[in-house]
Formats: structure tokens, sequence, C-alpha cells
């Protein structure tokens, strides 16, 4: 089908070229662009025709040609970053010098996803933040995604080396599915995942030319993904940046690391585009990245039973973060909780991270207005992701085929996204799976899978008991060494045998994970500029269809197809009053998903431009976030752990809803009574006189999310010289989707009297239980508020100094601090950056110092349980070098100069320094 696609889009640009009016007279237009102020040539400034899509770009000399059916007068437009743009009207034929003015208003920068309209930052009714090309090229991290950070009011966690998450104004998550991340319009998420993986499948930095955030809701505008905030990329056009680019980047990480050697890592990436035809351009892109990722060894004692002085090494029962196969613990009968021995996860998950990103894209211009475009996007990747486990997408692949028509005044887009986990696995299902097929009963054969739990367990029993010949009695230790007898080690044959084999299992007794799911996504929009002329109005829509496939390993779908409709529409409408000085805005949005009922989203906003440069806005904002598909069809296990989605049919006949308890009594329960043995008390005596602190859960089903922010802004420039941007939001959250921990007994909660059941509260001393992380939503209302404050100044000699400071507070009203989501945000970061990319001509520096408080963090992986992230900073830097004979670049930076080992999140690598330099070539270089 893919072909047959690609195939009758070919075949469609061909018609269209060779359908090309040749009754029409040809003009060709030439001349030369330099700078006014110095008398250079102006490489790659785009000439267009004013209002059309017709243009070139300048040659290395400053020239141009620019071949159009138009008659005269027309104006042509002038353009380049660093300069002023310039209109120009043509009345006859004829040889031009342009000269382009240096741009003086040098943070005047025009964005678009504010309000889906071409707009000066400036002016822009919410919070906007861009990166320009260079802002990208200059960037002291890594790479430029590492340095949004820098940006005011972005939080970036990252949880891998190339796997980071981007969230704005609170409750962080390291699978955010609130933050809604787009490139060139297509939504860059895989289906089955429900959130962006970082930049793993995004755009080569070679061809990005821009990237926005919106921080905070932008779900009247963009759907219910956008809850949190939006990510806008924009790649090259190739008819206006055209040649030949590459970059070789090297550089080290794991530098005196207590568990690894320091290790080299490289990315690679080249993109070619041209301009076959004043109307048929192309671009292709290739990407490679290769490196050692960060080892996660954080291996705290969070078993909930042990009391905080009993816990660590020591511990029968221990339950280490990193471990994965001591989750299995029991009560022995006279010996107490004792958990199996588990695999540390950098003996389990693949470390060895990798990218590949390929990028072919066909643009044709119908006509001065119209333009057609076919986008194929290839990723494949392997890299550490994080959730309720740490799992390793190991040869993940991603397709998205995008096939676009546009003009001046509307666009048309269709994609789908489709996805293959290949190898992916579980890392903690792994190490429980593993430790199933070693264990030797007291004869000394190895059992069966289906006997190996119980059978451990009575080889500890009877060894502590004494009852085994040569090993002493009432010694954890040493029972521990008899029941682990047979284990297979890490590094062994039939350890790296059996990982192996079980990574490609799926389902139960297997550790593998298997989606080809994906989804088909049409929207268009449609300015109404040319016909209504009191307002600025446009509108658009769309429509989304997910069709889940895991064959049962994410989803109960092995013998069921699992498809959800959703779309929406918007309609936005902006007037300017006041000779421009006040602009209105007010927009709204409906959408639908198939299991939920439709809500409205609206926005309205005010600007307020008091003198020139000097702008106020204000906003009233609605979000809006139907549960994503992983929210609603979950159903992933875990050892004894299930998460699960919360739409009704998805736990039928599992008596989960109807019969556990809530997971923070369970842990209540579980110290009093562990207390009360202690003091001397028979586990029967202290199961009952403790078993009222047990409280039966009361989940309801998921349903969608809303929220409610009025925000108030000021944004100016000063003198030309400082950049002043402040804000302050509050928010107001209903139905926050949240996920809880609950556990079911065997028996009945509750007995037939309404109170607690002793049976069921000894079945969860003797671990004869399973828990659940549910989806559902808070059931209090709860609010936020934050404000951030961004200063930028311009120094003499092209020198930049900058900074910015963001505080964020969670006010749990009334709510109950068991039922609310995790806010998982510090209360306050900051950022200060000072460089200079033209200290000579060749030569520049940028710098970057990052800094934010210590907080909470709450997760699935830890079952909602808190952890604490320490505050940290961290300083990048970069200089750079300009070769102009070879067109090229030099830079050598660094992430994290002194190496501080830093946790973003609780259970997450700890992530150190990375020195680097880098070497990119371009045609247009100068």
């Amino acid at each position: 089908m893919k072909k047959q696609l690609l195939l009758n889009i070919i075949l469609l640009v061909f018609f269209l070229f060779r359908s090309e009016p040749s009754l029409c007279q040809k003009l060709m237009l030439g001349g030369k662009v330099i700078n006014k102020e110095t008398g250079a040539t102006v490489v790659g400034a785009a000439v267009l025709l004013k209002g059309k899509w017709s243009g070139t770009i300048t040659n290395k000399e400053g020239f141009f040609e620019l071949l159009t059916v138009m008659k005269f007068p027309f104006v042509i437009s002038i353009s380049s970053v660093g300069y002023e743009s310039k209109d120009i009207k043509i009345e006859s034929p004829g040889e031009l010098l342009i000269e382009l003015t240096p741009k003086t208003d040098w943070m005047d920068e025009v964005v678009i996803a504010a309000s889906r309209v071409e707009e000066s930052i400036l002016k822009s009714p919410v919070s906007i933040e861009k990166m320009s090309v260079h802002d990208i090229q200059k960037t002291p991290s890594v790479n430029f995604y590492d340095g949004l950070q820098n940006l005011k009011g972005i939080e970036l966690t990252a949880v891998g080396l190339t796997n980071k998450q981007i969230n704005t104004r609170g409750f962080n998550s390291v699978s955010n599915s609130r933050f809604l991340q787009l490139v060139d319009g297509v939504d860059n998420q895989p289906p089955g995942l429900n959130f962006p993986v970082s930049n793993l499948f995004g755009s080569s930095e070679l061809d990005l030319e821009s990237v926005e955030v919106i921080p905070g809701s932008a779900s009247a505008l963009y759907g219910p993904v956008a809850f949190n905030g939006l990510l806008m990329m924009k790649t090259k056009n190739p008819f206006i940046y055209q040649g030949l680019s590459a970059q070789v980047k090297t550089g080290l990480n794991h530098i005196n690391d207590t568990y690894a050697e320091a290790h080299g890592l490289s990315d690679l990436a080249l993109r070619y585009a041209k301009v076959l035809h004043r109307k048929l351009a192309f671009k292709t892109n290739i990407s490679y990245f290769k490196g050692l990722d960060w080892f996660a060894t954080n291996y705290t004692d969070v078993d909930v039973l042990t009391a905080e002085n009993l816990s660590g090494e020591n511990n029968p029962a221990r339950n280490a973060l990193n471990i994965y196969g001591d989750e299995v613990v029991r009560n022995l009968e006279g010996i107490g909780r004792v958990s199996r021995t588990g695999y540390e996860e950098k003996d389990l998950l693949n470390y060895d991270t990798k990218s590949l990103k390929i990028n072919v894209t066909i643009n044709y211009r119908v006509n001065d207005d119209m333009e057609l475009i076919y986008q194929v996007n290839y990723g494949k990747s392997t890299a550490a992701h994080m959730g309720s486990s740490r799992f390793s997408l190991t040869d993940f692949a991603l397709n998205q085929h995008r096939v676009e028509w546009k003009g001046r005044q509307y666009f048309l887009r269709a994609y789908v996204v489709s996805e293959n986990s290949h190898d992916t696995y579980n890392a903690r299902t792994l190490g429980q799976n593993i430790n199933l097929t070693w264990v030797r009963d007291l004869n000394g054969n190895v059992v069966t899978p289906d006997l190996a739990t119980d059978t451990w367990f009575n080889r500890y029993t009877e060894a502590f008991k004494g009852n085994i010949q040569n090993v002493s009695g009432s010694n954890h230790s040493a029972a521990r060494v008899f029941a682990d007898q047979g284990r297979y080690l890490p590094g062994s044959d039939e350890f790296k045998r059996e990982k192996k084999r079980l990574e490609k299992v799926y389902g139960n007794g297997g550790a593998g994970i298997f989606t080809k799911s994906k989804f088909y996504h049409v929207e268009g929009q449609y300015d109404f500029n040319n016909i209504i002329k009191f307002a600025d109005v446009s509108a658009g829509g769309n429509f989304r269809r997910y069709d889940m496939f895991t064959n049962g390993t994410l989803f109960d779908d092995r013998n069921k197809n699992i498809t959800i409709n959703e779309g929406g529409f918007f309609v936005q409408i902006s007037k300017k009053l006041w000779e421009d000085k006040l602009k209105l805005t007010f927009s709204d949005r409906y959408d639908k998903n198939q299991n939920f009922k439709g809500r409205m989203t609206p926005r309205a906003s005010v600007v307020l431009t008091v003198a020139e440069n000097h702008n106020f806005r204000m906003s009233y904002q609605t979000g809006f976030r139907n549960p994503i598909s992983v929210d609603q069809y979950i159903k992933l296990t875990s050892g004894t752990v299930t998460v699960l989605g919360g739409v009704p049919e998805n736990s039928h006949g599992m008596n989960v809803y109807e019969n556990s308890f809530t997971g923070t009594s369970v842990t209540a329960f579980g110290n009093a009574v562990n207390s009360s043995i202690q003091n001397g008390q028979t586990r029967e005596h202290a199961v009952l006189q403790n078993k009222d602190l047990l409280i039966k859960s009361k989940i309801d089903y998921v349903k969608p999310e809303r929220d409610r922010t009025f925000e108030i802004g000021y944004k100016s420039l000063l003198s030309n010289r400082l950049m002043i941007d402040l804000n302050y939001y509050h928010s107001v959250y209903n139905d926050f989707i949240l996920t809880t921990r609950v556990v079911r007994p065997q028996s009945e909660v509750l007995a037939e009297n309404s109170t607690v059941n002793v049976n069921a509260a000894s079945e969860l001393i003797n671990s004869q239980v399973h828990t659940f992380i549910l989806t559902t939503n808070a059931s209090d209302k709860v609010s936020t508020q934050g404000a951030s404050l961004g200063l930028t100044y311009r120094l003499p000699q092209h020198y930049l100094i900058g900074g910015n400071i963001t505080w964020a507070s969670f006010n749990l009203k009334d709510a109950n601090p068991n039922n609310v989501p995790a806010f998982n945000t510090p209360e306050y970061l900051g950022n200060l950056t000072f460089g200079n990319s033209e200290v000579s001509k060749q030569m520049g520096f940028n710098l970057a110092w990052h800094w934010q408080d210590a907080f909470d963090w709450y997760g699935a992986f830890n079952e909602m349980r808190p952890g604490k992230i320490k505050a940290f900073s961290t300083f990048d830097g970069q200089i750079s070098c300009k070769l102009p004979a070879m067109k090229s670049i030099v830079k050598i930076g660094v992430n994290n100069l002194l190496n501080t080992r830093v946790y973003q999140a609780y259970g997450a690598p700890s992530i150190g320094a990375i020195y680097y330099m880098s070497l990119t070539f371009d045609e247009l270089s100068h």
C-alpha cells in the first residue's frame, strides 16, 4: 500500500509538471544581494514573489535567478536571517542590485504556533519560546533538543542518553502524553506509546529551521494532546535551502563512571536538497547516532512493608529500585518476609543506544499559489525507555507518510504513522522470568517455570530452619545462597542464552513487547482573510483513527481489534483596534472521542501595545484531553503488578474495581502488622488487631480531563538592547487523569457485616495478592500557579547575556493527597546564558548554566510512591571556529562540565558529562 501511495504521488507530480501552461510568456528575473553596510554578498537569501510560493535563493556569490509568468508590475520579497526583509516593486526587466540592512530589531522574531498564523513574537497572545536556525547552530548542548532546557519555563527530563521528555507548568512524566510534539505538522508519537520519544524519530539537526514552544495548554487550537503545551519543529524547505550539508559529531561519556569505562559516541548527518525545476524540488536526510547509554544503578530498598531502619542490603525482603526479580516476595511461616534474588538492570537492559533517521521530501509548486508535498520518514532506534518498568526499545521502528496540499490561505494534510516494536522488551519482566528457568528442587533437579517460585521459597525455608546438611540454620544469607544454587550468573553462557530467548517471547512467560499499531490523521485549515474583511477569521479541523495491534502484549487485543476514533474542529476570530494597538482574539474548539462525551475548549486573549515594543497580554485558556489509547486499554503485567487502562470493557471479569484495597491503606496496614510482630504478637493477632486500617477502594472509570488557565504577561524590547519577558498564570484542574495503586486479594475485601475480611487481610501479609496500577481521575479540584521572568541583554561587540527563572506551585486545596496526580516539578528552576557568535570573524562561544530545586517524584515505576530528586546544577559550553575555505564550522563543547551525576526522575539513570566535537559542512556557509 505504501509503494502504491508513493507511485500515485510521483505520477501526480509528473502529470502536473508535464501539464504546465506553455502559452504563458516566461520572465527571467536576475540580480545580486549584498550587505548594505559592508558590501559583502549575502548567501542563501530567499527571493520570493510577494504573496506567492514561487522563489529561489542566492548562490555562493550572492546571485539569483527567478523564473515567473507574472505580468508587470509585481513585488518580490527578499529576506535572510540577520537582515531586515525588503520588498521591491518590479516594473520592467533588468538586473537588480539589492541591498539588505543588518537587522536591528534583533529579538523581533516571527512565530506561528501561538495563533496558527504568522505574528511577531513580541505581540504573541500567549507565552511562547523560539529557537531560530542560528540558535540551533550555536547551542552549547550536545544537540538542539538538550538545548531546549535553557528556554524559559521548559523542563527537560532525561531517562536515557537519547530519551528526554519535555514538559511545562507541572505534572511532569517520563512518558509525557500531555505534550504535543509536531514536525512539519505531523504528530511525532509512536501510536502504541502515545507520547513522543524525545527526538528519536524527529528531524535531523541539519534540516531543522526553527523550534517553537508554547508553555501551557494549547488545546483550543491543537486539540487534546496539547494539554500541557506544544513543541513545533519546522524543517528547511528544499526550494529555499539547497545544496549539500554534512555533520560529523563525536564525543565521550561515562567518564569516571563506576560501572563503565569512558565510551565514545558518534552522530553523523547528511542533507541534500535540489531544485530540479522552478516548480519541483526535493530533499533527503539521513542521520545516525550511536553511543552507550547511562546506567540506572539506584539500589535503594523501596520495599513498602519494611521499616525504614531495617531497609537495605541486609533486608531479607529487599526490593531494590533498579534490581528486577526481587519484587517477588513471600511471608514465610516462622521466618518473615523474604524476596527472591533479583538481577541488576545493567545486566538486563540493552544500553547500546543507536538511532537511524531517513527522510525524503518532494515539493511541487502547481502554480504560484499552490504547493503539493509528499514526505516519507523512517526511523529505527534502540534506546532505554521508562514507564511502569524500564524497557529496551530495541530496533523500534517508526514510519510516517505525509501528503499535503497547501496555498497561502489554506492547507489540507493527511498522514499515517505506524510502528514496529521489533525486539523491544520489558527489563523487569525479563529478570523475573530468568528467575524461573534455573531453580532446583531439594534433589538437585531443575523444575519447570510454573513450579520455580514455590520451589525456591521451599529451599529457603528448609535451609533457614536448619533442615539442610552443611547449611547453618537461622541464617538468612546462608539460606539465600542455598536457594540460589544453580542461579544463572550475569555474563554466563546460560544467562545470555535465556536472556536472548526471553526477549523474543511475547505474553506470559516472556519479556517481549509486540506492537504494530498505527494511526491515520487528516486535518485542514482555511484563513478567510480574502473573504471576510472586518476581522481575521480562520477555521480548521481534524479526524484521527487509532488502529492498535499488540497481539496481547500491551493491550487485550489478541483476539479482538481495538480501534479508537476521535476528532475536532476550531474557529478563531481576531480583530485589531486603535490603530493596531489593541488585538482581540477569540478561539473555540470542539473535540469528541468515541468513548467519551464531546467538550468545548474556548480561548480568549487581549494584546495591548502601549508604546513601540511594549506589549501587555492577557488570556483565558481552557484545556481538554481525552484519555489516550494507553489510558483506555493498556493491560500490561510485570510479575505481580498489572497496569490497567480505565475504560469499563478493559477490566471486565477481573474484579479489580469491585474488590480491592487502596494502596496507601495496604502500606499502612503492612507497617502496623510488622511493628506488632516485632513487639511480640503473633501474626494472626497482629492481622486481626490492624485490619481496620485497610480501606476498600472506590475507583471510577477514566474520563477526559479539563483545565482553566488565566495568564497575564508583558514583553518588551528596550532601546534595542534589553528584552524583557514576564508572565504569571493560575490554573484549575478538573478530572485530571492519573494512576492509582490498588491491591486485590483472592478473598472478598469485606465480610458480610461490611467490616474488613480477615482472610483478605491475611492474604496481604502472605503476598497472595495482585497489585494494579489503575488509570482514573482525580476526584477533587487542584490548582497550580507560576511565574517566569526572562531577561536578555545585548552587550557591545555582539556579546549576549541572558537569564530566566521559573516558579511553580501546586495547591492541593481540599483534595485528598492520595488521590491527586504527581506534580513532579521543582518549585524553582533557572538558566543563565552568555555568548558571542562573532568574537572575531571566525570564532564564537556560548555558555549555559542550569539549576533546579529539589522535589519529590511520583511515578508508576515505583508504584506511585515518592522518590526524592535532589537539587542540582549543570554547566554547558561550546566554542566554535568558522573555516570559510572549507565552508565548515568546528565546534568543541561539553554537557555538564563538572560531570555531576544527576537523577532527573526516580529510578532513571544518573546523567554525567558528555564532551564532544563536531565538524559541520554547508555549501551555503560563508
